[in-house]
């Protein structure tokens, strides 16, 4: 499995830490060494939407304008926008070994998709 995100996120640290306790292993990308391209945002977004993709609650939203802020307003624009800034990706994204995509974490989350549920 690839978890995707930041190494000081705090919600990715959380999100790996669980799965360290739990026992699973994955393979971490840093958004910030190895950003994903539109292709792979698109497929992520066939799965979760790219609504759920977009974090417009961080501070990498915040400190861009409004015009720039306008360009997500559907799913090419946004995909554009979060290739060229990675950090407006929510956090962590995560590749399951079955096939499933999970976007953040909630530990009870991510045990239903260890058990497979």
């Amino acid at each position: 499995m690839r978890l995707y995100g930041i190494s000081n996120c705090d919600t990715v640290k959380k999100a790996r830490a669980w799965l360290a306790q739990a026992g699973v292993a994955h393979e971490f990308i840093d958004f910030k060494k190895q950003a994903p391209g539109v292709q792979q945002l698109k497929a992520w977004a066939a799965q979760s939407g790219w609504e759920l993709l977009l974090n417009r609650a961080g501070t990498t939203w915040r400190k861009l304008d409004a015009a720039t802020q306008g360009l997500a307003s559907d799913e090419a624009g946004a995909l554009a926008l979060m290739a060229t800034h990675p950090s407006l990706i929510k956090r962590p994204v995560v590749e399951w070994e079955d096939g499933r995509l999970s976007v953040g974490f909630k530990p009870e989350q991510f045990q239903a998709l260890v058990e497979g549920r």
